[in-house]
This record gives structure tokens, C-alpha cells and sequence, in this order.
């Protein structure tokens, strides 16, 4: 499983998920991640949507937080996946 560090901003600590699954949707990309690499379907999963822009030398993730929004993703993932899957 690929896994993601980043920074967060406000506290500079580090943040390691693991890529479960990613689509592009309207333009955006969005990585389906947990934190830990267990398969097992224990663990919790999030929603990370790409804010950057085209040509910007890093990527920018925020958690999608929308709730339509977040059902819609959620819904893509859950046919991409094949499976049920709890998000947070």
C-alpha cells in the first residue's frame, strides 16, 4: 500500500496515511486513505481532496469535510472498491 506524509500547517507535525484507493473527479483528485496499512477493515478511513493547482510544485490535501460532498466521494469509492466502507 502507497503510502502519504505531509506537514500539517498549524502544528508542523507529520501525518502518515496509507492510499487505499484515488479517483479524479470534476477536475480534483481524491485519495481514499487510512492510517494504518491493515487491510482488514478495522481501521478508519478519510477522504483527502487535492487543492493544488496545475504546475504547483507540491500537492495541497485538505480532509473533505462537505457533508454532499463527502457522500458523493464516498459513494465513487464504495463502487470503485466493491465493498462497504465507514468514512469519518
Amino acid at each position: 500500500m502507497e503510502k502519504l506524509t505531509f506537514t500539517v500547517p498549524q502544528t508542523g507535525e507529520e501525518e502518515t496515511f496509507y492510499i487505499v484507493e484515488e479517483t479524479r473527479i470534476n477536475g480534483r483528485n481524491y485519495l481514499l486513505v487510512t492510517e494504518t496499512e491493515d487491510e482488514d477493515g478495522e481501521s478508519e478511513a478519510y477522504i483527502l481532496k487535492d487543492m493544488s493547482e496545475d504546475g504547483d510544485a507540491e500537492a495541497l490535501y485538505e480532509f473533505v469535510e462537505d457533508d454532499d460532498e463527502l457522500d458523493s466521494v464516498s459513494a465513487i469509492f464504495a463502487q470503485l472498491l466493491d465493498d462497504d466502507i465507514t468514512l469519518e
